[in-house]
């Protein structure tokens, strides 16, 4: 009898989990419902859309955590990061990509895979029979909701996404603003110069939040409750926290020296990063915005160098679904109560596009080892890979359960290994290594041979 296995959402853990199935001989049938069912942040029925940032964040796999999880990805042949190096744009230690050509690419890659095909239909209830997948990311479509809802029990879980804008780079006042990466972090010049940064003195800083405060915003439907997971908070939100509380995040101005004024320190700074390889479009970093278009193109315009801006996109705002899964999923990703149905990606309660590949890519190991008869091993919680799902499936805790990104914070302490911030840089070098070796040792164990 062949093995099929079913994915429903073509997205970051759905491209990947079918990757690493139909590399190992497995038949797999992606469902995805768009175009025919729209979302309000995808643009297009691609595969692998990047519907907010164009970043994979930090690709320091020695000091950083989702640097750490892009390289075990690598190691185990992952299409997403295989892709998103292939289509790299300058971001000084950041991972971005042009995510038109990334987003094309990795399309193109499933649908010429023999062992992949691509149906363009919406999945509404959960399937009975059969090996599946479900990994519809923050966006999962209302009927299906509704029939995770019914078979869990449970209160669906939900929060609020915001996506940031992105501005026509030839619209942009290069008079005012300037081209410099942090602390002229990067190898190569391009990189050095990666980042688009407009300057703020005290008092347009000060102006600028209090038209913030002041602008129309994206009014909740009754019964809603505004969550928001704190990696992507509206810069509104961030403001009403205190009017400092920029400053010293997405507006920090550490690290820049204004070149068109060398003298003057900026008292903030906007930062808007390359989205795409010709350098047309810059997004605005850390701008996840819930403020009504009329407002946005009023705010954003106080900006210096943006007075004259024009947004390709505006901000936005939409509901990202996830369940509770240290309570629904047991240690193979598989719904308690439906064992025939794995959950993988952001629904899952990881919060990224790394995250939700990389559970894509457990996903995809464990339902092959399934149809083979076999088990896989426990991955190894000191690796980023393990850390995330040993945390989403059992190590958070239940009732506070919210979306995580990968961190040390999630790996098993280390010994002898001096802590604080003057040993940070050695400690997180040890937690690199001891990964490193533990995932390579792990996939040796569980090499996916083709059938």
């Amino acid at each position: 009898m062949e093995k099929t296995l079913n994915i429903i959402g073509g997205g970051m853990a759905g491209s990947e989990a079918a990757w690493q199935a139909a590399n190992a001989g497995v038949k797999v049938v992606i469902h995805e419902m768009r175009p025919k069912v729209e979302t309000f942040a995808h643009r297009t029925g691609n595969l692998g859309e990047m519907v907010c940032s164009n970043s994979f964040r930090s690709d320091d796999h020695e000091q950083n955590a989702v640097g750490l999880l892009h390289w075990e990805m690598l190691q185990a042949g992952g299409l997403i990061m295989q892709t998103a190096y292939k289509h790299r744009l300058p971001a000084g230690g950041a991972l971005a990509v042009d995510r038109d050509p990334f987003a094309e690419s990795v399309t193109a890659a499933l649908k010429a895979h023999p062992n992949i095909s691509v149906s363009y239909d919406e999945i509404t209830e959960l399937p009975e029979d059969g090996l599946w997948i479900v990994a519809t990311g923050p966006l999962t479509s209302g009927a299906l909701a509704e029939a995770i809802q019914k078979e869990t029990g449970a209160e669906a879980l939900a929060f609020f996404d915001a996506i940031a804008p992105i501005v026509y780079k030839d619209s942009i006042n290069m008079d005012v603003a300037w081209m410099q990466s942090r602390y002229d972090k990067g190898e190569t010049e391009e990189e050095r110069t990666a980042y688009l940064n407009c300057p703020m003195t005290k008092d347009q800083y000060e102006a600028f939040i209090d038209a913030l405060l002041a602008a129309d915003k994206t009014e909740f439907k009754e019964g809603e409750t505004a969550g928001y997971f704190d990696g992507c908070l509206p810069i509104e939100v961030m403001a009403e926290r205190g009017r400092e509380t920029l400053r010293f995040g997405p507006m920090k101005p550490v690290g820049l020296t204004n070149a068109n004024d060398p003298e003057n320190k900026p008292y903030a700074v906007v930062q808007l990063r390359r989205d795409n390889a010709l350098g047309t479009l810059y997004n605005i970093v850390g701008f996840q915005t819930k403020m009504k278009y009329g407002a946005q193109n009023t705010v954003f315009k106080m900006i210096p160098g943006l007075e004259e801006a024009e947004f390709a996109r505006l901000g936005g705002i939409h509901r990202n679904t996830f369940i509770n899964s240290p309570t629904l999923l047991d240690a193979q990703m598989r719904l308690r109560s439906r064992p025939n149905i794995r959950f993988a990606g952001q629904i899952t309660g990881v919060e990224g596009y790394v995250e939700s590949a990389a559970m894509g890519l457990l996903a995809g190991r464990m339902a092959v080892a399934e149809l083979n008869g076999e088990v896989l091993p426990p991955v190894p919680n000191t690796t980023a890979m393990g850390a995330l799902v040993t945390h989403i499936t059992g190590g958070a805790e239940a009732k506070t359960f919210q979306p995580m990104n990968v961190n040390f914070g999630l790996f098993p302490p280390l010994e002898g290994v001096k802590g604080g911030r003057r040993g940070r840089k050695d400690r997180y070098k040890a937690y690199t290594e001891r990964a490193k070796a533990d995932w390579q040792h792990w996939l040796g164990q569980t090499a996916l041979d083709a059938a």
